[in-house]
């Protein structure tokens, strides 16, 4: 999805473009820090999706979005929560509250692809795990546009964030997919990982070392909680 950044707020946008960058179905056409700028860009250029500032100096996000021909998907990001009827009354898919943590930001961008997305596209995006036999030394998952195959050896950890998780990769990179941690743990349990956290599930192939309440997977120091350490413990034979 093409999209555009407005805001007034130097740091906003910087934080906004740092969020879309993460995501790989984003693609990123240009920002500007007044709605005015944009009025022409938007009519010449195909975008398929606004992250768009309500209250903005001279010229609003409501006033853009009265102004321009073609009306794209909008996710309205602003610090005021009192314009959120009135964004939604002009169709807009999410209305995001500054600060904006990430997995906000993601889950207003799932909503977008929704309605972008054709319809059987988006039916089959309600499978998270499209296959994860367990026969097999690998799993499919859905992420973005597509069905990412994954071997189970190459996980190091994965990481729950609300309603999504980072399935964490030997290859320095990750897979961001709409799940919940529970449901990848029954799919995992079987297959040399383990939970240590309620946010984290380890590889136990890839731990270097235990130090007191920590697992050392690469360079990062993941915590053991209370929780888990005795399960944990007991499976690794400590």
């Amino acid at each position: 999805m093409k999209c555009i950044i407005i805001d007034d707020e130097p740091l906003a946008v910087d934080l906004l473009k740092d969020f879309v960058s993460k995501v790989e179905s984003l693609e990123l056409v240009n920002t500007f820090n007044n709605a005015i700028d944009a009025i022409s860009a938007i009519n010449k250029t195909e975008v398929d999706l606004i992250f768009l500032d309500i209250e903005m100096p001279h010229f609003t996000g409501i006033d853009f979005i009265k102004a321009i021909d073609k009306k794209p998907l909008i996710i309205f990001t602003t610090a005021y929560s009192n314009y959120a009827v009135e964004g939604f009354d002009f169709g807009a898919v999410d209305y995001l509250v500054k600060p904006i943590p990430f997995n906000r930001f993601l889950k207003a961008v799932v909503r977008a692809q929704h309605l972008f997305l054709p319809p059987e596209v988006v039916h089959n995006s309600n499978a998270t795990i499209i296959a994860a036999d367990e026969s097999n030394n690998f799993m499919f998952v859905r992420a973005e546009y597509e069905n990412v195959k994954i071997n189970y050896a190459d996980i190091l950890f994965v990481e729950g964030l609300k309603d999504y998780v980072k399935i964490y990769t030997n290859d320095g990179k990750y897979v961001l997919t709409l799940m919940s941690l529970i449901k990848l743990e029954n799919s995992l349990s079987h297959k040399g990982f383990s939970r240590i956290h309620r946010s984290y599930i380890v590889n136990l192939a890839h731990i270097k070392s235990i130090q007191k309440n920590k697992v050392l997977i690469v360079d990062r120091r993941l915590p053991i909680s209370e929780s888990y350490k005795t399960a944990f413990f007991s499976k690794i034979n400590l």
